[in-house]
């Protein structure tokens, strides 16, 4: 059994005696107003029941003053020994602790010094903290801990309330904007038999009581589709996908995203939907559209400008991917510029697509200020995106960078299954040579393609990159609220 601090022996023992004067655990507690409701109310009102968290406490002879808070809001409570009683007031001062849980019903009314409070005349304890809190004017500081305690780091720390709430915002109008549009908010399978829906490096996992290994999905793509196959045209999903590849301030293995698919719409369409859909979100949450990003202003009004995924190549490594258009070209004219490309999998074993991608993220991407749309990817870059009717070479694809920073990936959809056929079989060869990041064949989906598409634009946003963006944080694990950690034994 792990040793105990002295102050948590001294908690516990408190729980001892609070037993004696009522549950230290009670079932419930019966409030009127929310914390951040109360706040708003009028001095002189009274029947105010409100319910949080110690985190402050000022002790007295006859009159007490402490604060509670939830994660939105914090108010002031005063204690006295005759609004309370004697036997109750000894109660308090003997046994709660800050960070205890306390239940307080009372008058507002407004400090000398401006401070909304609750004078209180009951009040009932609602759990004890074992443990305290960490010191009021240090908090959790320590980044690693806050991953691990995200919970001590949320009681403490306004800057990470600051940001849950703005995740929690962000979600939610982004939910408002879509439904209001008319799209279905659907559910598909994490556990999936193909690694489908975009190149990556799969998890992989076993399922006993079928006897068959599965992949966690890699993105909800083919069975949005499929979807809209099924009859609905206007489609999305918010959910957690996983790519087992590595991790970095920017990266996660297990990640949040939205997939949004319409018929009858293009790429071009989507890319105005993006547009005007984030510049509202973002006046909605932030009431202005010039935020804070690093050291930079980024401005995301007006209208963003589009640049082609060759002529960013030709500028910033003038290396022109329609001259090296092989793969073996592409390879060759990288090792005589001397450019040393990042990649799990090694280069050598990439497909040209991969590798145009990988200069591109090594060459170009940071220098991308944005919002900046980049279009005209090459077609062994994107599987499974419909290809130009004047360039068969390139797909009808658009990504939206800002900030140096990849935040939404759509194109117009590749809705004939026998040219679908064809690039997953290409995939599948590509994988077998080495590229762990090409997707397999998946014959079940193009069964469900032969059914019948119309035309289709889609695309897909990573919900933690974009809150990682807008709330200007250094690491993406400041916007997860739970992060995978590796365990300390």
């Amino acid at each position: 059994m792990r040793e105990l601090t002295e102050q948590e022996k001294v908690r516990r023992e408190k729980v001892d005696k609070i037993r004696e004067f009522c549950n230290p655990y009670p079932e419930r507690y019966e409030i009127t107003h929310e914390i951040k409701d109360a706040k708003l109310l009028e001095d002189g009102t009274t029947g105010v029941s409100v319910a949080g968290r110690i985190v402050f406490m000022r002790k007295m002879g006859k009159m007490s003053f402490l604060t509670i808070r939830d994660i939105e809001e914090k108010i002031q409570l005063s204690i006295k020994v005759d609004m309370v009683g004697e036997e109750k007031y000894k109660f308090f001062k003997e046994n709660i602790d800050v960070g205890d849980f306390i239940g307080a019903t009372g008058e507002v009314f407004t400090t000398h010094t401006g401070e909304k409070t609750i004078r209180v005349d009951k009040f009932e304890f609602l759990g004890k903290a074992l443990k305290p809190l960490p010191e009021k004017f240090h908090g959790l500081t320590d980044q690693e801990a806050c991953y691990r305690q995200r919970y001590v780091d949320l009681i403490m720390n306004q800057e990470t309330r600051d940001r849950f709430i703005t995740r929690i915002k962000f979600i939610k109008e982004l939910r408002n904007y879509l439904d209001n549009l008319g799209y279905m908010e659907i559910e598909t399978p994490i556990l999936n038999n193909k690694a489908s829906g975009a190149t990556a490096k799969p998890f992989k996992s076993h399922h006993n009581a079928q006897d068959m290994d599965v992949y966690l999905r890699i993105a909800p793509e083919t069975y949005m589709k499929r979807a809209v196959i099924a009859g609905i045209p206007k489609v999305y999903e918010i959910g957690r996908c996983f790519r087992n590849e590595g991790i970095d301030q920017t990266h996660l293995q297990d990640f949040t995203m939205i997939e949004a698919y319409q018929a009858y719409y293009n790429y071009k369409d989507n890319m105005k939907l993006i547009q005007n859909m984030l510049q509202t979100i973002i006046k909605k949450v932030f009431g202005k559209l010039t935020i804070v990003i690093g050291d930079k202003e980024i401005d995301f009004s007006g209208d963003w400008p589009t640049v082609s995924f060759r002529d960013l190549l030709i500028k910033y490594s003038n290396i022109d991917i329609d001259e090296y258009n092989t793969k073996d070209k592409l390879l060759k004219k990288i090792q005589e510029e001397k450019l040393e490309l990042e990649s799990e999998t090694p280069i050598e074993d990439l497909g040209f697509g991969n590798l145009v991608d990988v200069l591109y993220k090594k060459v170009a991407r940071p220098y991308l200020d944005g919002p900046v749309y980049l279009t005209e990817h090459p077609i062994d870059l994107s599987p499974l995106a419909r290809n130009n009717d004047d360039n068969p070479n390139i797909t009808d694809r658009f990504q939206l960078v800002v900030n140096g920073a990849e935040i939404v990936n759509g194109y117009s959809e590749l809705v004939d299954p026998i040219e679908q056929e064809k690039r997953l079989l290409e995939q599948a060869k590509l994988k077998e040579a080495g590229d762990a990041e090409a997707m397999d064949m998946d014959y079940d989906y193009i069964s469900a393609m032969e059914y019948g598409m119309p035309p289709i634009s889609g695309w897909g946003m990573g919900i933690d990159r974009i809150i990682q963006l807008l709330t200007n944080s250094e690491n993406i694990k400041d916007v997860v609220m739970f992060p995978l950690m590796k365990p300390l034994s």
